[in-house]
């Protein structure tokens, strides 16, 4: 059985502004407080994981040991079924030091050149750690393909050049609302809700 969480404040093991915008509003229902690593000045511990599971555990055990808060956690990538899962755990270093996400669709492409699979998923792990050692773990994921050229201006990362199962539109087109249903981080954090928050107060 997963343990509950019952506490006020949680802090999001994350220097990516996206991945914060997005985590607070899938944690505004449950009047948690929320603050970031990057407004504690926490460092970005190097991600030595072999998977999503392991980077999102270590960066989820680094953020609670600095803090001594309870801290949350999220390790995503995008997997290309022709790249034998490329970029995957790696999907935030082919961006660069600086983050520009440009050239790793770029990249993607380029090494999709001659390749008929466009198939690809989204993965999300998301763990959450207390300051015992305690830490739970929970993984989403959304299939679909990648497309080219990218579209839309919404979203972050990968996002403009994923068209997700069902959908017309890219996750950069995508309503955010639309997109925090169907996200690989929406089907994560829905896990991690039931297993350890239960429903949001009411209103």
């Amino acid at each position: 059985m997963a343990r509950r969480f019952d506490g006020e404040k949680l802090v999001i093991a994350t220097h990516n502004r996206g991945k914060l915008v997005e985590m607070e509003a899938l944690l505004r229902p449950y009047r948690v407080a929320c603050v970031s690593a990057g407004e504690l000045g926490l460092p970005e511990p190097e991600e030595t994981g072999l998977t999503f599971e392991a980077n999102a555990e270590l960066k989820a055990r680094a953020a609670t040991m600095a803090s001594g808060l309870p801290a949350l956690s999220d390790d995503s990538g995008l997997c290309v079924e022709a790249l034998g899962g490329a970029p995957g755990i790696y999907s935030a270093r082919w961006a660069g030091e600086s983050k520009d996400f440009g050239p790793a669709m770029e990249r993607v492409e380029r090494e999709l050149v001659g390749k008929s699979d466009r198939r690809a998923y989204f993965v999300a792990v998301l763990s959450l750690a207390w300051p015992d050692g305690h830490i739970e773990s929970f993984r989403g994921e959304i299939h679909g393909a990648v497309i080219w050229p990218p579209r839309g201006k919404l979203g972050f990362g990968y996002d403009p050049m994923f068209l997700p199962t069902g959908h017309a539109d890219t996750f950069g087109e995508l309503d955010p609302a639309i997109r925090a249903q169907v996200s690989h981080r929406s089907i994560a954090f829905r896990q991690l809700m039931a297993a350890c928050f239960g429903a949001p107060p009411a209103p």
